[in-house]
């Protein structure tokens, strides 16, 4: 497939909205761990590409079966031959069809290199050619210096842990204008004769609240039904509760997003998990899917209750 025929292709991706991003950089300064952030941000990732393929690779965002994709995260460094010849070639030829990728570069001070190799026993891409691994360091940054001045965004790792580049990412890629947040929120009811969910990281005791369980009619119904979810948010004090737990889940999500947390589990239990944890793990879902935060909403006892 030529590049013309590629790029022509890759329009349309382009004009779908999809994010195109290119994620290369010194080895060992953290490529697979960006390339993890951009999966988990919904993107279709692909590592060791040859930069000649990233045209086709781009053209595959224009399928039926690749809308549900935020966009393409390619990975790309020195271990190609004449990699940054074909790099800047391909950037070029992406420009000239109006589809500008993002390039993000990453690096770290030779010491700390060093020191990441020493920890993983794993040699350095350049070492085949009869290198020592300071020499080939110094040669990798020597012939990336062209596409480190064409990049979008430069970071140095050196003092980065894997939670800072993500919020680094995240930053920069995650919070698109018109796109959910990037945190997302993992809605739990559950009852606590059953056991507290453990992958859970805000537990709340609603056994407080009144108890549609003692009222015969209500008893065989669940906190899906109306019936039970008038009766449970009837009361003052669960109207209340409402309000200040959503209080308290909208001041926390945004700061927990802008700490780079991927996944937040907010689980609300009741005695059999039936009844209240169910009418409140729908109202903070709704509320939540208001405010654009992702949702995953589970009734884990609701048949056991």
């Amino acid at each position: 497939m030529t590049s013309a025929a590629c790029l022509s292709n890759s329009d349309a991706a382009s004009h779908a909205g999809k994010q195109v991003c290119i994620v290369t950089g010194l080895s060992g300064a953290g490529k697979s761990t960006a390339l993890k952030v951009f999966e988990d941000m919904g993107h279709f990732v692909v590592d060791g590409l040859p930069a000649g393929m990233a045209c086709e690779m781009v053209a595959m965002m224009s399928r039926p079966s690749m809308t549900h994709f935020n966009g393409i995260a390619l990975g790309m460094d020195i271990r190609q031959s004449n990699f940054v010849d074909e790099m800047i070639e391909c950037l070029s030829a992406m420009s000239g069809k109006n589809m500008r990728p993002m390039l993000l570069f990453l690096e770290a001070d030779s010491h700390e290199l060093v020191r990441r190799y020493a920890t993983t026993r794993r040699p350095h891409p350049l070492e085949r050619k009869g290198l020592g691994l300071e020499a080939a360091l110094q040669e990798e940054r020597d012939s990336l210096l062209p596409l480190r001045e064409m990049a979008d965004l430069v970071i140095d790792t050196s003092r980065f842990s894997i939670h800072d580049l993500r919020r680094a990412i995240q930053k920069r890629w995650g919070r698109t204008k018109g796109r959910l947040r990037a945190v997302r929120v993992n809605v739990i009811s559950f009852g606590f004769k059953y056991g507290v969910p453990r992958e859970a990281d805000m537990v709340f005791d609603l056994r407080f609240l009144p108890n549609p369980y003692f009222d015969a009619g209500l008893r065989p119904l669940s906190g899906l039904d109306k019936a039970v979810a008038d009766y449970v948010l009837q009361a003052p004090q669960s109207r209340e509760y409402r309000g200040k737990l959503l209080d308290l889940l909208l001041f926390m999500l945004p700061l927990l997003d802008m700490d780079g947390r991927y996944r937040v589990t907010v689980a609300v239990g009741c005695t059999g998990g039936r009844h209240r944890s169910v009418v409140m793990a729908e109202e903070i879902a709704q509320a939540l899917r208001q405010a654009d935060y992702p949702v995953f909403l589970e009734h884990r006892h609701l048949e056991l209750g």
